[in-house]
């Protein structure tokens, strides 16, 4: 009989635990800030804002969210991953301050919506997408980043790169390095040679000093050795400002008056924002070493109310972001109270320290979001999605193609569509498709999960709201026997489910797997029936 180490004691919440951790949550709160500083600057700038917008909408996302927020490690601030959407709806609405304006005010109502999200307890949305339709969304936002950043990162001619859509820039690269100003790529190019290398590090110590900083720490004097203070052309050094004198009521609602703009923006702000949240919240509860569950719910709530403040104060949309989150989990932050001091310590670099921030080359920080752009596009990516089946790659690769030539609602669209047909193709009904057909049998000590047709992202919902109503502690056997189906989604889900339901006293036990061939290699590829003959509806 093998002897198990304990659980580690979970700490403490509210002001005790804020007491009892007070110096891990400092520490880790600063380790975030020094990665959150440089980023919040390059995403809020390349989404069309003043800079210094990106530091206060983190400085929201500490000091506010901390006390509405469901997660226990979860970091807020301004995303990479809706830089695209942001970017647009700044352009769609005018651009310069107009833009930025009326954008605000698309994210006051959109804050709103996510308030809402989770007051009716719609985080559970987030199992409604396909895992390869939203990776494939996300590495489409890292290319189009890519493509956005590399002018700024060789400091080509505006003309060059003006009017262009993500494609075209792609294309254009070539072009772009031949005109590129040697000076500022230079500063640019180490910078990314930093951001890309340092990931190869091995020895834990160097590991945990963060690679923006090292980027700030070449670039900073670089730029001011090599003189980019004195260049005459405009752009090549952070325009950052004083908070206090920055800071004010900036919201506008003349977008309403663009109805079209309004609702599409409204949506993308609101969707992908509660999505790439949801999302980064399940990671970090998976890295979390005490095993504690977030509210999903409470932390879209608390999402919404600081994307409410952000935006009526001029800042960007906010989620709970998973490369700080990831970092404040390996840098020991132990309660919520790290994201409260990274917010902290943002306020203090903004309010005293905006000259050094001033001095910050534009091509560095163009370079931290390339790297963003190539670790959420990577081929790895498309690899991945190919082990797990080959439509899961065809997946991946509509929502890519459509999100580049339309936007991110056609792509994911595009993705879903696609699954659709895949299913319909394999031997889904189409009744099945769209509605569960799930039983649950209950004994004194036994509970027993029949589930039939089909299972699949369009229909998890009302399959995860029948689990989750099982009680706790007890003995769960599901029937997959008559299922026709299962994509390769609901086969993570099932797994979770699984893990989740075993760490709280319970057991689970899977039967009819066997019959349901995998088509793949993978553990959690998509399953088809080859005992039972589908039936078409």
């Amino acid at each position: 009989m093998g002897i198990h180490s304990p659980r580690p004691r979970k700490p403490a919440d509210g002001f005790l635990g804020l007491k009892q951790n007070l110096v891990a949550d400092v520490t880790a709160g600063f380790i975030v800030f020094l990665l959150a500083l440089p980023l919040s600057l390059g995403i809020a700038a390349a989404s069309g804002f003043p800079p210094l917008m990106g530091i206060v909408t983190a400085i929201i996302g500490g000091i506010v969210a901390t006390f509405f927020s469901g997660s226990h490690l979860a970091i807020k601030g301004p995303a990479a991953g809706l830089i695209v959407i942001v970017a647009g709806s700044v352009s769609e609405f005018g651009g310069g301050e107009i833009g930025w304006h009326y954008t605000l005010g698309v994210m006051v109502v959109s804050g709103l919506l996510q308030v809402l999200f989770g007051v009716f307890k719609w985080g559970r949305l987030v199992d409604l997408f396909p895992l390869s339709a939203v990776h494939g969304m996300l590495a489409a936002i890292g290319l189009i980043i890519v493509a956005k950043q590399v002018p700024i990162l060789l400091h080509v001619p505006k003309e060059l790169s003006t009017g262009k859509g993500p494609l075209e820039l792609l294309a254009s690269i070539p072009q772009f390095i031949l005109h590129l100003d040697p000076v500022v790529s230079v500063i640019g190019g180490v910078s990314l040679t930093i951001m890309l290398a340092w990931g190869l590090v091995k020895n834990p110590l160097l590991k945990k000093i963060p690679a923006p900083l090292l980027v700030l720490i070449f670039a900073i004097p670089a730029g001011q050795l090599l003189g980019l203070g004195t260049i005459p052309q405009s752009g090549v050094l952070v325009q950052v400002g004083n908070l206090i004198e920055e800071i004010g009521i900036h919201v506008e609602f003349g977008g309403l008056a663009m109805v079209r703009v309004f609702l599409k923006y409204l949506v993308m702000v609101a969707l992908v924002g509660s999505l790439e949240s949801l999302l980064t919240v399940k990671a970090v509860d998976l890295m979390d070493p005490y095993k504690r569950k977030s509210d999903a719910n409470k932390d879209l709530i608390a999402i919404g109310i600081a994307n409410m403040i952000s935006a009526i104060l001029g800042g960007l949309p906010m989620i709970s972001e998973v490369a700080r989150s990831s970092a404040n989990v390996a840098q020991g932050g132990k309660t919520r109270w790290a994201n409260f001091f990274h917010g902290v310590f943002l306020l203090a670099a903004a309010w005293l320290a905006y000259p050094l921030l001033e001095m910050i080359p534009t091509a560095a920080l163009a370079a931290m979001l390339i790297a963003v752009g190539i670790k959420l596009a990577h081929p790895k990516q498309l690899a991945h999605a190919y082990k797990i089946g080959p439509e899961q790659s065809a997946i991946f690769l509509t929502t890519i193609f459509f999100t580049l030539i339309e936007d991110l609602l056609i792509g994911m669209a595009a993705g879903m569509a696609l699954k659709i047909v895949i299913h319909v193709l394999r031997g889904a009904s189409w009744k099945g498709i769209f509605r569960a057909a799930i039983t649950i049998h209950t004994t004194s000590n036994l509970i027993e999960v029949n589930i039939q047709d089909a299972a699949v992202f369009t229909n998890y919902l009302a399959i995860k709201s029948k689990l989750d109503q099982i009680p706790p502690g007890q003995c769960v056997i599901l029937h997959l026997e008559n299922t026709n189906l299962i994509d390769h989604s609901v086969m993570a889900q099932i797994q979770a489910f699984e893990s989740d339901y075993s760490a709280y006293g319970g057991t689970v036990e899977i039967t009819g797997l066997s019959q349901l061939k995998p088509v793949s290699l993978h553990p959690l590829s998509a399953r088809k029936n080859i005992l039972k003959r589908p039936t078409h509806v």
